[in-house]
């Protein structure tokens, strides 16, 4: 990533600043800012949408800042509650550090790790014990907590709130006392949370944090907030042949923001959205690969999804000789067999170019069959 002006970075793929004026002044004072980003470990992925604030982080770390990643192994028991629209499942300790083997590594296919300032919310939450959670829980009101959007969304459709989730904005807050940040990041959901902080800051002594929001990304499906719950999103540990096809599947309308968003490119000027996406997927491949990587990706789709052929070098399935389709999804990778369902219900499974539908049918196969899975997977049959 290229140096940024100080215009692109208050301005590029930012929603909104608070305070706009304060930042500013601090960002021509000779003061390193700390500039922190929490992420709460609820998934083993991190994905394009994910990025956004981490590309803003790298900014601020090439003009000298220091960035403080939280990673929130003790917030992600909880579950940010923002956009939810009911109680959200707790995650136990064990998911949890499953989820986050690998991503240090993902976020440091943005940010410079080694120059990262890396803390566990755990350091301190788990030891401070109820006398500190008492003292943090006289930083905010019952009415100022309950303001937020969903919140009241949700008891006015008679939804549960648990005090649990009430706490979340309070904890995250603190993560922001412990670390003394001046900045925090986020997409304009956590706007309520990232207020509170400097609330929380506010009550414990210390100067407030500026805030910079992002919009949320949509997935694939063009609607819905990237997310693997809603099986939507590219993965930025993805394979650069997965990630360039799914890359080519966003709505031609998202073009535009995906460029502001997830590149330094300029936004092409109007003309084929074809081959403007072709210039986004190489891109993005390339950010997370190589550009040799981006390249051979990009002969692959058009040779494969523009010429109607098989790609090359299959992955090999194994396999029984007769099972069922929902059987056969599953050992292939698709996460469950609701999932399997509704790929057969949308018309995405064929094996041998022919359709499958049933979700009950047991198929015969035989060594060298052809699975295919969506648009863009493919699977040689062994038996």
């Amino acid at each position: 990533m290229k140096k940024p002006s100080l215009e692109t970075l208050l301005t590029r793929g930012v929603q909104d600043i608070i305070i706009r004026e304060h930042l500013e002044k601090r960002l021509h004072s000779e003061k390193t800012l700390r500039v922190k980003l929490g992420i709460d470990p609820t998934a083993p992925d991190i994905h394009l949408g994910h990025t956004i604030a981490l590309r803003k982080m790298r900014q601020f770390q090439e003009l000298g800042h220091q960035a403080v990643l939280i990673i929130g192994d003790f917030t992600a028991q909880i579950g940010d509650p923002s956009g939810r629209s009911e109680t959200r499942k707790s995650l136990t300790e064990k998911e949890i550090d499953l989820n986050l083997k690998g991503y240090l590594k993902q976020a440091g296919k943005v940010i410079d790790i080694k120059k990262t300032e890396i803390r566990y919310n755990s350091e301190w939450h788990k030891k401070k014990g109820l006398s500190a959670l008492l003292e943090l829980a006289r930083s905010a009101t019952v009415q100022q907590v309950l303001k937020r959007d969903d919140f009241e969304k949700r008891l006015n459709e008679g939804n549960d709130i648990s005090l649990l989730e009430t706490l979340y904005p309070l904890l995250q807050g603190y993560d922001s006392v412990v670390v003394k940040a001046d900045v925090e990041l986020g997409g304009t959901d956590q706007t309520f949370n990232l207020l509170m902080g400097r609330r929380v800051q506010r009550y414990f002594g210390l100067p407030e944090q500026d805030i910079i929001t992002f919009p949320l990304l949509e997935g694939t499906d063009g609607v819905r907030k990237m997310s693997k719950s809603y099986g939507n999103y590219i993965g930025v540990s993805e394979t650069p042949n997965d990630m360039f096809g799914k890359v080519m599947t966003i709505p031609d309308s998202l073009i535009p923001k995906y460029f502001l968003t997830l590149t330094d490119n300029d936004i092409p000027i109007q003309g084929d959205p074809y081959q403007a996406k072709l210039l986004l997927a190489e891109t993005i491949v390339s950010l997370y690969h190589s550009p040799r990587k981006a390249r051979d990706a990009k002969q692959e789709f058009i040779r494969v999804f523009s010429n109607k052929q098989i790609p090359e070098d299959l992955p090999v399935l194994k396999t029984k000789p007769q099972l069922s389709l929902l059987e056969l999804l599953t050992r292939s990778g698709v996460s469950s067999k609701s999932e399997a369902r509704r790929l057969l219900k949308q018309g995405a499974i064929k094996i041998n170019d022919v359709l499958k539908t049933d979700p009950d049918e047991v198929v015969s196969l035989k060594h060298g069959d052809v699975l295919k899975v969506g648009k863009r997977r493919f699977f040689k049959i062994s038996i």
